[in-house]
């Protein structure tokens, strides 16, 4: 008599078949995308982030996050272990090691191509060994000597940010003459120090440094000004997601929109820089991002 019962899947000791995602060959720096900005995905593995502190604060929770922004379509996964929000306080070393490498290990070895978030070059040093292959400095103006002799010795993509001073004094040092030259101006600086040491340009990406030592009209400025940073002949990384000048364009009834009430507002902003040329844009919403900067493509063909 005919029976269910050697029915693959249907017997009383089967179980459903797994579902396998193929496994993805490793990505690398060259196999971005050129014909369309690409988009990193911010990924912090951080209790005190102004938008996302606390998320992603366990090593598991941090990998499984980092995995749906990749699946996701997220070109590059940016991980970091300290906030850098206004008043931040500074996180040991170690604990800042401790938060980031296994994410930046596992996201690597499953195919994503890994950024580290980090302003120390032993951080760095050991997220390189792990897989990573992009260094994200917000030191700004007071990068290390340390970092940059690593950057050169190790030929890392190095993400140059604008920055004054740290977390806790930052907002106190916004005195430009004109906002789009000073930074302009302090951002060769540290690139000219990166090229004495041996880094070459194709390695150097610039980030504006929105919300970095900037007001938010500043901000604004910088954004109207994108041009004259690519006309430095470098890559250029608009970093605008959910920060606080679109909290405060967006305010309602005298109240600033909250971080993730600003994530069409970001994905207004990547498309305004992707379509002038940026080469990539800094995000916590991956989806509507990727698709700003597919349409900003589109539009530009």
């Amino acid at each position: 008599m005919d029976t269910l019962a050697a029915a693959p899947g249907t017997g009383p000791n089967t179980t459903p078949l797994p579902v396998l995602r193929k496994p993805l060959p490793r990505a690398t720096f060259e196999s971005l995308p050129t014909d369309r900005a690409v988009v990193m995905g911010i990924l912090n593995v951080t209790p005190d982030s102004f938008s996302d502190g606390g998320q992603h604060a366990s090593v598991d929770a941090a990998i499984a996050a980092g995995l749906r922004m990749f699946y996701g379509g997220a070109d590059i996964i940016d991980v970091g272990g300290e906030s850098t929000r206004p008043g931040a306080d500074e996180v040991p070393e170690d604990e800042e090691q401790r938060r980031v490498l296994p994410v930046v290990e596992a996201l690597a070895k499953a195919g994503a191509l890994v950024s580290v978030d980090t302003r120390r070059a032993t951080t760095a040093a050991k997220a390189l060994d792990a897989g990573a292959a992009i260094i994200n400095d917000v030191s700004g103006l007071e990068a290390s000597q340390e970092m940059i002799d690593l950057v050169a010795d190790r030929g890392a993509y190095y993400v140059l940010m604008h920055n004054r001073g740290n977390s806790r004094v930052m907002t106190s040092l916004t005195d430009y003459a004109d906002v789009l030259e000073d930074v302009l101006a302090e951002t060769v600086s540290v690139r000219d120090r990166l090229r004495a040491a041996g880094v070459r340009d194709e390695k150097i990406i610039l980030d504006p440094g929105l919300g970095f030592a900037k007001t938010g009209e500043q901000n604004w400025t910088l954004i109207r000004g994108i041009e004259s940073f690519l006309d430095l002949g470098h890559k250029v990384l608009v970093a605008a997601s959910r920060k606080r000048f679109l909290g405060e364009l967006l305010t309602t009834a005298g109240k600033a929109a909250e971080p993730e009430q600003r994530d069409a507002a970001t994905a207004a902003i990547t498309a305004v820089v992707a379509s002038r040329g940026a080469w990539g844009v800094r995000v916590h919403d991956v989806a509507p991002n990727l698709d700003a900067v597919k349409v900003a493509a589109r539009a530009r063909a």
